[in-house]
């Protein structure tokens, strides 16, 4: 046992990162999961020129010719799909009222060309404001809105604004970059305080860097368009590294929520007044309605860059739902930039049949009733699912239009305004949608409708209504005042699975049996696909494998991509009966199922089959980010293709070189390429950027290993299990490398460590059985030694040690 290992001998025997894990719109610099999470960043390489006018109008207007997606034969043909379209415009004359609601809403409104009337105020006069170390300049030149900042060039550059994306609370704006590109510019305009800022305040981000203006986490063909407009094709050429981005309708339009309508308007036009049931009008339910507002209300990733009004969310999009990583907290708050779908999912209002337009007027997207009237609509006793609420009683604060016994005494609804709210402690909202605010001026409410527990945030440090509100209190006093008012009402099954999960994260064996108990259980689809992405660190053992193995025939088709995505690991390893699931969900009728299967099972896919053919997709539409780049990389290292894997991951590097999870992939494969010292440097940029990380820290203790500097290693190791003390992995190799140095009472410390983390794995004493064996104590290398045929009766390795020590 002469080598540090990962349960093997080096360290690309390591898991290799997930080629499917990536969801949309992340914009977060140097993110836990930059390349995981962002399915979308390009374009720090080139230098920007000037666009002519002509050239960006064939962004707009559709320029003819088939894309990469369209010669897949996965999505419609562009041009036939644009064909079915009216245009917003045609629903004014029949649909007055509605169109009167739509055209002043955030959707309408959700990206325009810039115009002197609209924009003028926020370029005149000039000025300047500054962010972090750099300034930016805006001003009016006769027809021109020009923004001055730093650009590729690395100094101050003047572009013209082309659109407006978004209105309020916030306005930023498009500019023109080579290769069909629009970017957003960092810098944005608050139209209610009439103040530019940055996006991003301080953080002063810079060229090169992926979340800049300038880069791929800024480009709007990537990033934006799709949901700020209607039906985009993204175009995407790889080969030139360029777009020719169309779309049906700039902006959000009606057809956007409703699907094409052209033969609707044409039907009315023939026979509008003749009485007859309109045949063409679409009737969407409340499960299609709540997947066509997820589509971009979601963090997700894109599966087919072509979603409509009707089709099912997972057949065009991979959620990101509350697994091992931190995007979610373990409750199913939102914790990043998440958006509502997700956390709508996981909510007791989803599980009862609340959608979307029962609280939302879907024209102009504002909610039907002001402040508390809108919950009081169904918890007033009318509605046998949901619990009589008085508010006064509820909340335990003063409640805007209710005297102290609870009785309305505010009937004028058209007076209320939360701004003038002084103590809003009585509004539902702000205790069970508690806000998050994105890009500086863009506060969101969790659709979650979670209850603030303060005890969790003492626990697992999980944020609470209570504390946001009185941040100026200890958790002990929101603690005492949540148990005085609600009592034994606080321990609730949420806070139990909330709990669970925490210490799932955390890798505490003792949450795995209550996780099998909530997936064989009567727990929603969405909490079962969350406790499968937790339950899989456990895979190895069999209660675990098997529970994922039947989770396989769920109904709902997030539990299916979740199991899916579960048995990757199994069918690397041609575990049959993963293998034989994974192959018949490639016949799955949900597209998301059928995508993760067969990233999982490739290369060994039939390349004719849909499934294979949907992947290829898949993969194409997404090459244009760093994300994409190493899904195709993991496939070409899988098939053992190293030097052509290590061109794409040194492309996603180009892309966003702050990214630690590439540096992390990148080393990974560079090891495999006999090429340690490199894949030591990568590893040791990977832990710069993500300092406390202990995986980055273990993985270049490994790497230090493979390199020859045993010390340096033991080093990596420290430092990996100081950041993570139920590292069991880093643990049992800081174990093998203090025994190789001499240091035999340390080693045997370690291990034992390992093994109180990992009491399941024979692996670690086996190690420890070596060890003893190497030092003369044979009774107790034999005592080792059948522990691990305790834990696998098969285990090999150990018989022969066994065999030997005879």
């Amino acid at each position: 046992m002469s080598a540090l290992h990962n349960h093997k001998t080096s360290l690309t025997a390591s898991r290799r990162g997930r080629p499917f894990e990536l969801f949309g719109c992340w914009l977060c610099k140097n993110s836990r999961l930059a390349w995981l999470m962002a399915a979308i960043t390009a374009a720090g390489l080139i230098t920007w020129l000037t666009l002519r006018f002509l050239h960006v109008l064939d962004v707009w207007q559709g320029a003819s010719g088939p894309g990469l997606a369209v010669r897949t034969g996965v999505i419609e043909d562009e041009r036939r799909a644009f064909s079915k379209y009216a245009g917003s415009e045609s629903c004014r004359d029949c649909h007055k009222d509605e169109y009167a609601l739509w055209e002043n809403s955030n959707h309408c409104l959700a990206e325009r060309p810039v115009n002197t009337v609209a924009d003028a105020r926020a370029f005149e006069p000039a000025r300047t404001f500054r962010h972090g170390s750099q300034e930016t300049r805006v001003q009016l030149s006769g027809t021109n809105f020009l923004l001055t900042f730093i650009g590729l060039s690395r100094s101050n550059e003047t572009h013209t604004a082309l659109r407006v994306i978004g209105h309020n609370p916030l306005r930023q704006f498009l500019v023109t970059a080579p290769g069909g590109r629009l970017q957003v510019t960092e810098a944005a305009y608050d139209p209610i305080s009439n103040e530019w800022f940055n996006v991003y305040g301080d953080e002063d981000r810079r060229p090169g860097e992926w979340g800049h203006w300038t880069g791929r986490g800024m480009n709007w063909n990537s990033m934006c368009a799709a949901c700020h407009n209607t039906r985009v094709r993204k175009n995407y050429d790889p080969a030139a590294d360029s777009y020719r981005t169309t779309m049906a309708e700039a902006t959000v339009g009606c057809e956007a929520c409703h699907g094409p309508l052209k033969s609707h308007v044409k039907w009315q036009a023939r026979f509008g007044k003749s009485g007859k049931p309109d045949p063409t009008v679409p009737r969407f339910n409340k499960s299609q309605v709540v997947d066509y507002c997820g589509f971009c209300h979601a963090r997700r990733v894109d599966l087919t860059g072509d979603f409509k009004p009707g089709d099912l969310f997972n057949d065009h999009q991979e959620l990101a739902i509350v697994d091992l990583t931190d995007t979610y907290y373990p409750d199913g708050q939102v914790r990043d930039e998440d958006y509502e779908y997700a956390a709508f999912l996981g909510s007791r209002m989803h599980t009862n049949g609340v959608y979307c337009l029962d609280c939302h007027e879907p024209h102009s997207a504002k909610t039907r009733l002001p402040g508390n009237w809108l919950c009081l609509r169904c918890h007033n006793g009318t509605q046998t699912n949901a619990p009589v609420i008085q508010p006064v009683q509820h909340a335990h604060h003063k409640v805007y239009g209710f005297d102290t016994n609870g009785a309305p005494i505010e009937f004028d609804l058209t007076e209320y305004n939360p701004r003038k709210i002084e103590e809003t402690g009585g509004e539902c909202v702000n205790c069970h949608m508690p806000q998050t605010v994105y890009m500086q001026r863009h506060w969101r409410h969790d659709h979650g409708f979670t209850s603030p527990d303060p005890l969790l945030t003492r626990e697992f440090g999980i944020p609470n209504a209570c504390s946001r509100c009185h941040a100026d209190k200890s958790i002990d006093w929101a603690i005492e005042w949540a148990n005085k008012w609600y009592g034994t009402k606080m321990d609730r099954p949420a806070r139990d699975r909330a709990r669970w999960f925490a210490k799932a994260r955390k890798g505490d064996v003792t949450a795995r049996a209550p996780l099998l108990t909530l997936l064989a259980g009567s727990d929603s689809a969405y909490w079962k696909a969350s406790a499968v992405r937790l339950l899989e660190q456990w895979l190895a053992e069999t209660a675990v494998r098997d529970a994922i193995l039947r989770a396989a025939s769920h109904s709902h088709p997030l539990v299916r991509v979740s199991v899916a995505r579960a048995l990757e690991p199994l069918a690397e390893a041609n575990d049959p009966a993963a293998v034989d699931v994974l192959r018949r969900m490639l016949d799955d009728p949900s597209r998301a199922v059928r995508v993760v299967a067969a990233s999982a099972l490739h290369p060994n896919v039939a390349q004719d089959s849909l499934a294979a053919v949907e992947h290829k997709h898949f993969l194409e539409i997404n090459s244009d980010q760093p994300g994409g780049q190493m899904m195709l990389g993991a496939i070409e290292f899988r098939a053992g293709r190293l030097e052509e894997a290590y061109k794409h991951y040194a492309l996603a590097v180009a892309w966003d070189p702050n990214s630690a999870p590439i540096r992390h992939e990148i080393a990974v494969l560079l090891s495999r390429m006999g090429r340690a010292r490199d894949a030591v440097e990568q590893l040791e940029i990977a832990c710069q950027l993500a300092p406390r990380e202990a995986e980055f820290a273990f993985k270049l203790g490994l790497a230090w290993n493979e390199a020859g500097s045993l010390n340096r290693a033991v080093e990596a190791l420290e430092k990996a299990v100081l950041l993570d003390s139920k590292h069991a992995r880093a643990w049992y190799n800081l174990g093998l490398a203090r025994h190789r140095l001499g240091q035999t009472d340390r080693a045997l410390e370690a291990l034992a460590r390992a093994e109180s983390i990992a009491p399941s794995d024979p692996v670690i004493p086996y190690a420890r059985a070596t060890i003893m064996a190497q030092l003369g104590r044979s009774q107790e290398a034999r005592q080792a030694a059948k522990r691990a045929l305790e834990i696998n009766p098969g285990f090999s390795p150990a018989i022969d040690l066994l065999n030997e020590l005879r």
